[in-house]
């Protein structure tokens, strides 16, 4: 007799109830930044904002927690201001670093 599990029973993921601390966040973006999907940044900002919670970064942002969702839903394109304004306000901060092999994109 087989097992079968239905999918329907199965527990909703989301990355929000695994972002406990700012090193967290920071792992995740960075994740994310490596991966080099820009549509993917500002959704997973999002979820860094929704595990923080949105009204208190977009306070923190300077923005409105309307606005907030508006900039990091996940088909945005968030201007850089933006997207440095809500690190800021996650306790994260972007930082360059030279590629593994020192080379330049080509």
């Amino acid at each position: 007799m087989s097992n079968k599990i239905n999918i329907a029973d199965l527990p909703d993921f989301d990355m929000a109830d695994y972002l406990r601390s700012p090193a967290d966040i920071a792992a995740y973006l960075s994740m994310v930044i490596d991966e080099g999907d820009d549509a993917e940044l500002a959704h997973a900002l999002g979820v860094a904002a929704r595990a923080r919670g949105m009204t208190e970064v977009a306070r923190a942002a300077g923005m409105t927690r309307e606005a907030l969702y508006k900039a990091l839903r996940q088909d945005a394109h968030p201007r850089f201001e933006t997207v440095r304004r809500v690190c800021q306000a996650l306790g994260v901060h972007l930082h360059a670093v030279v590629n593994d092999d020192g080379s330049a994109a080509a």
